[in-house]
């Protein structure tokens, strides 16, 4: 066993000392200084131990215990401490480490011996140690130490312990890895651990150098396209030709700045190459260079925030739009969907991303100040692409109604809500399915297809995209470009949208699409699937009036350059206008006509011949001449055969009158056959008036429900079988058509064959069965709102109709008497005059009496008076 030794301890940081090893070094520490004067004054002998970590204060604790004896061979004070020379003698182990003020920091120490092979000869043995002369050898000459220095170093040591000391003290391995060679007693475990350390340095040395190959390859080539450019625009220049030479720069640059998906990367860089090739006189030239102006115009990354406030939206809403309550509900609730969602995205990102006040604080240099805003500017990006994504998917609104009544407005008012860009494309008479997707490149004049230009236009990739009239859509040898919107507007599809023209894909998922149609019916079932229909109402005769008061009477007058009081009409004079000249749903063709009204009153004011015109009900037809509309009116005596109906179209509701005669020319005792072909006087039926398939079918059903129950109804069987029966619908040049006129059909049938008058106050709906069940039909608020203009006071409805009363105004229900039935049975005593049941037959009694007619006639004129009197709330459409 060896003796124990106290030495002064040398601290080295970043470094370790090994045996036979002479290594020049710096001391400035005061405990270090104190530790050489001690040696010096001794046998210059040192205990030199690696620190764990690299401190400036030497502590016992941060010391390892493992070192090496050193004897200082030269020294050389300075003015900063002093420069030694020490040689490493053995190695040995810190028993414990002593602190004196005289000395310093002391070791006990004790010299460890390494523990050799058990037989130096054995064949293992001498190849590992052979293998890492080599390896080692490699590894100093591919770093480039000279031969002559190289061949010395090898061949200074020819034994195994002392040449891996010598190789594990020049390596460039971590301090902890030369540490634990250092306590690695064993001679062969230290060979094998150095072989591996230097197979290591020379993988990673091999893999750098091909790097750097490929680099010089890369550079090369570059190189020498630069050369080849900077010549190719010197003869540019030469040939006056370096404008077309700036103008590829230019675009290079704008595309540059887009975030192009890879796959349109690659094209574009292609077509780019391309495009400097080709000679700026040639054809190809300008194709090529048109669709890369197309690409840079395009909004790869553009995109407008979206302002999901809900009250500011309702707020817009109402001032553009009056009314239209249930269509403005339904785009109030999109939008909270979009912003729940949109709000939802955030706090997750938020929830993953530091926020940027503590990754501020957290910052202690300039540099990681600017590193940090970076990502704060990254963590607001993922914000903005977070929103987008989670609104991105959402339902396509189609406005179903009449022309004028607010659809392309309303999508105007989206857009203003939601603070983004508004394009509208015009589909009505579109037949070439390039014209949604765009023409290839091959064709000459290709150009991209209308949503492409609509998004150049718009200059952001999520605007609001108005496809109007998508019902006009046709269909020709060009193809069908409804089945072109199929991908246009489906959401699990469009994020990878192709236009021919561009022939990349192109993200439409944050475009926000909504179409507008007048007859859904039109629209092909795969394209209407994928649309949710939100439907207009046409607008009442009260909401008109009060729109032309509040809106369309003061822009038509400063249309006209008439000052406020220079121009007023009355509402007697705006009710016949819109009454007696205009027939719509909208406001479109009112406007027109108070636009003439406005005119005429200018010219007379430009005249000289008034200063002011004021225009009253009887001054209208003076204006606009006679009256263009003559809208039906309730009959003013009961007829029999004739029976009030309702009918309802795109342009709103009103009644007509279905007229029967029964004429009987030749007896039968049998029933004949019904046809319409079939001679007079055998019980034919005849049709006129321009009636569709289903009106005629009603009338037959309502003909031989009739028949059947004639004994019942106190019809003579004889006349109902044997009579020609003559149906006639007026206004025979108009088309007419559905089977909302069976029950009064019915009830003219009954009256006209058993010479009972039906009142001519009351009108009546419903599809009528063999069976005489009254079914429901639509367009009920229409047909009662025009049943009242019409001056109807008592109407028919389908029991399962009854629901649909709630859409009319309380003013118009609140004046009219409402029956709700299921049965003809239910019908019959209402329609007809004096009629009751009465044990299971119908029994007619007297026709009412003066006062009751009087009565009526008092309701309808208080009906009238209350109507001119209240101004309820209206829609409006500015």
């Amino acid at each position: 066993m060896t003796e124990r030794l106290m030495l002064p301890v040398l601290p080295l940081r970043e470094t370790v000392i090994f045996p036979g090893v002479a290594v020049p070094i710096s001391a400035g520490r005061p405990a270090t200084l104190k530790a050489i004067e001690t040696a010096l004054e001794g046998d210059r002998r040192l205990f030199a131990v690696a620190q764990k970590e690299n401190r400036d204060e030497v502590e016992i604790d941060n010391l390892h215990l493992v070192g090496t004896i050193v004897t200082i061979a030269q020294v050389q004070r300075g003015m900063g401490g002093m420069q030694l020379l020490i040689q490493g003698e053995t190695r040995a182990m810190a028993l414990h480490y002593t602190e004196t003020e005289d000395e310093g920091l002391v070791a006990s120490t004790r010299a460890m011996e390494e523990i050799e092979p058990l037989n130096e000869e054995d064949a293992a043995f001498v190849a590992l140690y052979r293998e890492l002369r080599e390896r080692a050898a490699e590894l100093g000459k591919r770093r480039g130490i000279p031969p002559e220095m190289l061949q010395q170093f090898m061949e200074g040591v020819r034994t195994p312990g002392p040449f891996a000391d010598l190789v594990a003290f020049y390596i460039e391995v971590p301090t902890e890895a030369k540490q634990k060679l250092l306590e690695t007693l064993s001679v062969e475990e230290r060979l094998r651990a150095l072989l591996v350390i230097i197979q290591r340095h020379l993988a990673l040395m091999d893999a750098q150098e091909d790097i750097q190959q490929q680099v010089q390859e890369e550079l090369g080539e570059r190189q020498r396209e630069m050369l080849l450019r900077e010549q190719m625009k010197a003869i540019q220049r030469e040939l006056g030709e370096d404008a077309e030479g700036a103008e590829v720069d230019d675009l290079r640059d704008r595309i540059a700045a887009r975030e192009l998906p890879e796959a349109a990367r690659d094209e574009v860089e292609r077509e780019l190459n391309r495009l400097e090739r080709t000679n700026p006189q040639s054809a190809e030239y300008q194709v090529i260079r048109t669709y890369l102006e197309s690409v840079a115009d395009l909004p790869w990354n553009a995109r407008t925030e979206d302002k999901l406030d809900l009250s500011l939206a309702e707020e817009i809403l109402d001032e553009d739009h009056f009314g239209l309550q249930d269509v403005k509900d339904r785009v109030l609730e999109f939008l909270a969907v979009r912003q729940l969602a949109a709000r939802r995205a955030v706090a997750e990102v938020k929830e993953e991303e530091v926020s940027e006040e503590e990754v501020m604080e957290a910052a202690d240099t300039a540099a990681d100040v600017e590193e940090e805003a970076q990502a704060s500017n990254g963590q607001e990006k993922d914000v903005a692409e977070a929103k987008a994504r989670a609104t991105a998917k959402g339902p396509i609104l189609l406005f179903v109604g009449p022309p004028g009544v607010g659809k392309t407005s309303i999508a105007k008012s989206i857009a203003r809500a939601l603070d983004r860009k508004y394009v509208r494309i015009a589909l009505g008479g579109v037949r070439d399915e390039a014209d949604v997707r765009g023409h290839r490149r091959t064709y000459v004049g290709a150009m991209p297809g209308r949503i492409v230009q609509a998004l150049k236009q718009a200059k952001t990739r999520n605007p609001v995209i108005l496809l109007d009239e998508v019902d006009k859509l046709g269909v020709s040898m060009q193809g069908d470009p409804s089945a072109a919107l199929l991908e246009v507007l489906d959401p699990a599809q469009n994020h990878e949208f192709t236009d021919h023209y561009l022939g990349v894909p192109f993200d439409l998922s944050e475009v926000l699409f909504v179409a507008t149609a007048n007859y859904p019916q039109n629209i092909p079932a795969p394209l209407f699937d994928r649309m949710e229909q939100v439907e207009f109402r046409g607008y009442t005769e009260r909401e008109k009036l009060a729109i032309a008061k509040r809106y369309l009477i003061p822009r038509q007058r400063e249309e006209a350059g008439l000052e406020d009081n220079e121009l007023e009409i009355s509402d007697e004079a705006t009710r016949a206008t819109i009454s007696q000249y205009t027939r719509e749903a909208g406001v479109r063709q009112i406007e027109r006509e108070i636009g003439k009204l406005a005119r005429k009153a200018a010219r007379r004011i430009a005249a000289g011949a008034v200063e002011q015109v004021h225009i009253d009900e009887e001054q209208v037809r003076e204006f606009l001449g006679r009256s263009r509309v003559h809208p039906e009116q309730a009959g003013r005596e009961d007829v029999a055969g004739v029976a009030t109906g309702m009918y309802y179209t795109p342009m709103g509701g009103d009644i007509m009158f279905i007229e029967v005669s029964a004429s009987q020319r030749v007896a039968a005792a049998v029933p004949s056959p019904e046809t319409e072909n079939a001679p007079v006087g055998m019980g034919n039926l005849v049709l006129t008036g321009q009636l569709g398939d289903v009106m005629k079918e009603s009338a037959r059903a309502a003909l031989t429900y009739a028949r059947a129950h004639a004994v019942r109804y106190g019809i003579d069987a004889r006349k109902a079988w044997a009579s020609e029966i003559h149906i006639h619908v007026p206004a025979g040049a108009i088309p007419k058509d559905g089977p909302s006129a069976g029950v009064a059909l019915a009830v003219a049938l009954v009256s006209a064959l058993s010479d009972r008058l039906v009142r001519s106050d009351v009108a009546m709906t419903g599809e009528v069965t063999l069976t005489g069940r009254v079914l429901p039909v639509g367009g009920v608020k229409e047909k009662l709102l025009g049943a009242h203009r019409a001056g109807i006071q008592t109407v028919i409805l389908p029991k399962q109709n009854e629901a649909d009363l709630e859409d009319l105004p309380a003013e118009v229900l609140d004046q009219l008497e409402v029956h709700v039935v299921e049965t003809i049975d239910e019908v019959l005593p209402i329609a007809l005059q004096g009629a009751s049941f009465r044990e299971g037959q119908l029994r007619f009694g007297e026709p009412p009496a003066p006062e009751e007619r009087a009565r009526r006639e008092k309701r309808a004129a208080k009906g009238a008076a209350r109507e001119a009197e209240s101004e309820p709330r209206f829609h409006r459409e500015r």
